[in-house]
């Protein structure tokens, strides 16, 4: 009895600790209202630079077209989802940058490889591009 009263009391400091942390017990990626509602101030740009830089940081994991098919892809435990799918397309660029650029779990964080503000805003416009 003492011994499942231990695990118990273990599990719940466990799950409010992960929990403090930022993580959820279900798989919901929960995004900041400030993300959320960030809006991309080179929305109308219509440089190609975005598709190099995207080919540069984003293709080892999300494939060439964004199938989520990269050469790194099966090393991963998350499910790559298809960037051109209507589920990520229907995000905010504000949710796309914080996904993209700050990133959790196997989703490196690329603040500091990307530090350039215009090149991240980039990226998130070569992805409305892989609308299917």
């Amino acid at each position: 009895m003492k011994t499942s009263k231990i695990v118990f009391v273990s599990l719940i400091i466990s799950s409010f600790f992960l929990m403090s942390m930022g993580y959820t017990l279900s798989n919901e990626w929960v995004v900041p209202e400030k993300y959320k509602n960030m809006k991309n101030p080179y929305a109308d740009s219509d440089d190609d630079y975005g598709s190099e830089l995207y080919e540069l940081h984003c293709a080892s994991c999300h494939g060439d077209e964004g199938y989520g098919d990269g050469k790194k892809a099966e090393t991963l435990e998350t499910a790559m989802r298809e960037l051109g799918s209507e589920e990520v397309q229907a995000q905010t660029d504000g949710e796309l940058y914080y996904k993209s650029i700050i990133g959790r779990d196997e989703m490196s964080s690329f603040e500091k490889k990307i530090n350039d503000e215009e090149e991240r805003w980039l990226i998130i416009n070569y992805l409305r591009t892989l609308e299917e």
